[in-house]
């Protein structure tokens, strides 16, 4: 199939593996899935340390200072407002963002699964580090190393199992790494619980995170690359024997039609000798542009990060002890797992649009009426402490608001950026969406104690507002993307009512082979 200017690399080839699951992308699939499980590691333990007394006293004692005079000198809201504290927990996500673009080239050059074992080595330097932690420098400087195999990992991953997938099944298949990264954050917080009894147990915390760094880079070092990633470094004859064996068939016809198409795609985007950080700003881009901005930058302004790094600290400062805030996260935690299992489950059955509108609602209704409990129980000043069953129903609405994310905003924020961009800007795409995700989580995290001080409850409502804000947008300008072969997603862009002025057909659209 010949396009002006681009390709669709497997349209046909793609239709007849379209449903077809082999063992070979099941295994495949799930160790790279497992990529997420230092991403959200880190989100567990980060969150969990900080309100651990010994850690506290070594690193922040300021803050313990607060904590000790049980909200005499500050309002509950203020209690964990310190600039050094956030430093620690943001460092990684600025390192992220860096890591996330440099990684955008590197994967294209060295492949996807050469990325993810990069990140893996990283993260697992970082970890050393911040378990051997001495002083704040050591404590950010692993950090920053954790946060170079995040931003690699997240990068190389999603665009990983997009591919790999079977069209029928990608959201499914891609819903796998978000779901590593809540069983992650779900063992973090379990780890937190169990090692807050002990004096050396926040260095026990951050130092398991060499885990799932381990676990990761071993399993990307023993599955093979994506075809579309073997035929782009020219290894053809290696990308042959991987569609073989993740297609499940020796036909040799059949393979070859496939790979043919990929290769011919590989040929036309490297004809454009056009830097792809160029061609993605093109008008016929317009559409992938601003979703890879607007999804993950949405996303993040759920405020659902920062639930999930601040739940025990958060807790805490509505009045809960810390054994009962550490649980708490525990309890959201395997929630946010069970309802991406959900998402897993129906993503390919009712869609893309359902699940992002759906979860919006719920999502919305939760933050007001979280705002709302904690107005009625803490007050505006923040002087009165939370009575048990106040603090019940705030955990409760909590849980209800992770599940919303869990099965919408969670796996489809990664699965969406990965799968809608053409071969020739898959890489650049992925890495533009990965870093607003960091720098969106950046900003928020360098700022959310310090909103909760002086906005105190009206936090809620500020990213309640943002949730309907990205409500409207799902349902003004995405357009449904279920089932869709991802080397033909431009038909969803041409067929739209407002995108359909920029995907215009006689540039993207394939002529039928005779």
């Amino acid at each position: 199939m010949e396009i002006g200017g681009m390709a669709d690399d497997g349209q046909d080839s793609d239709n007849r593996f379209n449903g077809k699951i082999t063992s070979a992308v099941v295994i495949t699939s799930i160790v790279a899935a497992s990529g997420g499980l230092i991403f959200g590691f880190d989100i567990g333990i980060s969150g969990g340390v900080t309100t651990m007394k010994p850690f506290l006293e070594k690193f922040f004692p300021s803050i313990l200072k607060k904590v000790a005079s049980g909200g005499a000198e500050l309002n509950v809201y203020c209690v964990y407002d310190s600039e050094v504290s956030t430093a620690f927990t943001s460092s990684l996500y600025i390192a992220g963002l860096v890591a996330s673009l440099a990684a955008g080239r590197l994967t294209t050059a060295i492949g996807r699964r050469s990325i993810m074992v990069v990140g893996g080595c990283t993260f697992f330097a970082g970890a050393l580090i911040n378990g051997a932690s001495q002083n704040i420098f050591m404590l950010i400087l692993g950090r920053i190393l954790l946060g170079f195999g995040v931003g690699f990992t997240n990068q190389a991953t999603p665009v990983y199992l997009s591919e790999m997938a079977p069209s029928k099944w990608r959201g499914a298949f891609s819903t796998g790494f978000q779901f590593f990264i809540g069983l992650a954050v779900l063992i973090a917080n379990c780890i937190n619980y169990g090692t807050s009894k002990l004096s050396w147990g926040w260095r026990l915390s951050l130092g398991l995170a060499i885990v799932p760094a381990v676990t990761m880079t071993i399993g990307a070092l023993v599955i093979s690359d994506t075809p579309s990633s073997l035929v782009e470094r020219g290894k053809i004859e290696q990308a042959k024997q991987s569609l073989a064996k993740v297609r499940g068939t020796n036909n040799n016809t059949e393979i070859e039609a496939e790979l043919a198409d990929l290769i011919k795609a590989c040929e036309i985007a490297r004809a454009s000798k056009e830097e792809p950080f160029v061609t993605i700003l093109k008008k016929q881009h317009r559409p992938h542009l601003v979703m890879s901005i607007a999804i993950p930058f949405f996303q993040q302004m759920s405020g659902i990060n920062i639930i999930a790094f601040y739940a025990p600290v958060l807790f805490r400062s509505v009045g809960l002890g810390n054994n009962s805030a550490l649980l708490g996260a525990i309890i959201l935690g395997v929630v946010n797992v069970g309802s991406i299992l959900v998402s897993a489950c129906i993503v390919d059955r009712f869609g893309r649009r359902f699940l992002f509108i759906q979860g919006g609602v719920q999502m919305f209704i939760c933050q007001v009426a979280i705002a709302c409990t904690l107005a009625a129980s803490i007050g505006e000043n923040g002087s009165k402490h939370i009575i048990k069953q106040y603090g019940a129903l705030v955990l409760a609405l909590m849980c209800t608001y992770a599940a919303g994310f869990g099965w919408s905003w969670s796996p489809l924020s990664w699965l969406i950026p990965s799968e809608i961009f053409p071969m020739n800007i898959r890489s650049t795409g992925q890495s533009i969406s990965v870093a607003v995700n960091f720098a969106t989580t950046f900003v928020l995290s360098q700022t959310f104690l310090a909103m909760l001080c002086h906005f105190k409850y009206g936090a809620f409502l500020f990213f309640a507002g943002w949730i309907f804000v990205m409500t409207m947008f799902i349902v003004m300008f995405m357009p449904e993307t279920k089932g869709v072969a991802i080397n033909s997603m431009h038909q969803v862009w041409e067929q739209h009512w407002f995108w359909g002025r920029y995907v215009k057909r006689s540039v993207l659209v394939p002529q039928q082979r005779s």
